[in-house]
């Protein structure tokens, strides 16, 4: 895939998790991982080409709680250049 094709899937990503819910400050369940099964990292090993997240990021990610999952997404959506879903914003 393409970095065009792998930030639109981390931005339909975004948009689905957003409609759930997850995005909101009140919500404190598990919010869903970026992770869109695109998992390579940049040549720098900067971060994963397919989510965004940083390899801290990935690793941070199974006992990261509700607001952190957040702040970790933001970051991954600001990385990719994308505008965070009208429900967050």
């Amino acid at each position: 895939m393409n970095d065009i094709v792998d930030n639109l899937l981390l931005e339909a990503r975004a948009q689905d998790v957003a409609a759930i819910g997850h995005f909101s400050g009140a919500y404190d369940g598990v919010v869903d991982s970026p992770c869109v099964n695109v998992c390579r990292m940049t040549a720098d090993r900067s971060h994963c080409q397919g989510c965004f997240r940083t390899i801290d990021e990935i690793r941070q990610w199974s006992k990261a709680d509700a607001a952190t999952r957040r702040t970790i997404w933001f970051a991954a959506l600001a990385r990719a250049g994308i505008e965070q879903p009208k429900a967050i914003a």
